[in-house]
């Protein structure tokens, strides 16, 4: 059981960091076409490429037909996240956007409360509270006149909503897996997303505009569909069920210094001093809440 929970932990830190990766590929697609149809992109790329190992396999591809609809429901509110973040960009700005999303583990232990009344302690309320601090000193560059700048519009909402609808992707999962085939769940969760994107783009009446697509920017795509979304799920779905929503979700803190640290290595844009104690600040969250929520299991 020790090696397994270690084991989820290091695949939540590769998840992690294959989100933080999103960020420098989405960054080099924007504005080239429409990001619903970038979404719908990535999905369908990540289907193609999870088709073989599920279609092949008798076992997984049996479980398709029952584990379809619970992951129509999973696929809803991570595509309904997408969605918010759509409509929040006309109103406000990606910087508000990131802040907002390091509020996405809080919100999801509220849930957990909720549904499967995990209690929140004095020690998580803590951790909560470092590993924001901690990851908006990160987004914000150590300024404390631009953080406490910050100020919230309607747009700004629309992003709170999908971060709710991002904690209840967490929840969801945990809720309606019951041991089936997880490859066959996590593919099925692919094709919903590929489903709601299709029926959004149909619904705005918005092209595909596939023409408008360079070659250099195919790696790019490559990249969110397969790392940021095919395995990124994968990963997601997996240790989820065997670490709970909470624990999963503390790693959102670690984000943005993962963002600063690939923009080091891939780009070579230099880590400026004032931000390393927002970094060391979201680290030492994201670990103590794992250790937080884990003497509270033992406790209950």
């Amino acid at each position: 059981m020790v090696m397994t929970n270690l084991t989820s932990h290091g695949l939540a830190i590769l998840m992690t960091l294959f989100i933080a990766g999103s960020f420098l590929s989405a960054a080099e697609l924007s504005g080239i076409i429409h990001p619903v149809a970038l979404t719908l992109l990535r999905f369908i790329g990540a289907v193609i490429a999870f088709s073989p190992v599920i279609l092949t396999i008798p076992k997984h591809r049996s479980a398709i037909k029952k584990v379809l609809p619970k992951s129509l429901i999973i696929s809803l509110f991570y595509s309904v996240f997408f969605l918010c973040m759509f409509k929040s960009l006309e109103t406000t700005t990606a910087l508000n956007t990131t802040a907002l999303y390091t509020l996405v583990p809080f919100i999801t232990a509220v849930l957990c409360f909720v549904f499967f009344r995990e209690t929140i302690s004095g020690y998580m309320l803590n951790a909560y509270t470092m590993g924001t601090v901690g990851a908006m000193w990160v987004i914000f560059k150590g300024d404390i006149n631009t953080i406490f700048a910050l100020s919230l519009n309607n747009g700004d909402l629309y992003f709170l909503m999908g971060c709710f609808s991002m904690a209840g992707f967490s929840i969801a999962m945990k809720t309606l897996y019951q041991g089936e085939s997880m490859p066959a769940m996590v593919f099925c969760t692919l094709i919903g997303g590929a489903i709601w994107m299709a029926l959004v783009l149909i619904f705005i009446g918005q092209p595909l505009e596939i023409d408008k697509i360079r070659e250099t920017d195919y790696f790019h795509i490559l990249y969110l569909a397969l790392f940021a979304t095919l395995f990124s799920t994968l990963i997601m779905q997996k240790i989820t069920v065997q670490l709970g929503p909470t624990k999963v979700m503390a790693y959102v803190f670690m984000t943005p210094a993962l963002v600063i640290l690939l923009q080091f290595v891939l780009q070579g844009q230099s880590i400026n001093s004032p931000i390393y104690p927002g970094i060391i600040l979201s680290v030492i969250a994201t670990f103590y809440l794992q250790k937080v929520s884990t003497n509270k299991v033992k406790s209950t």
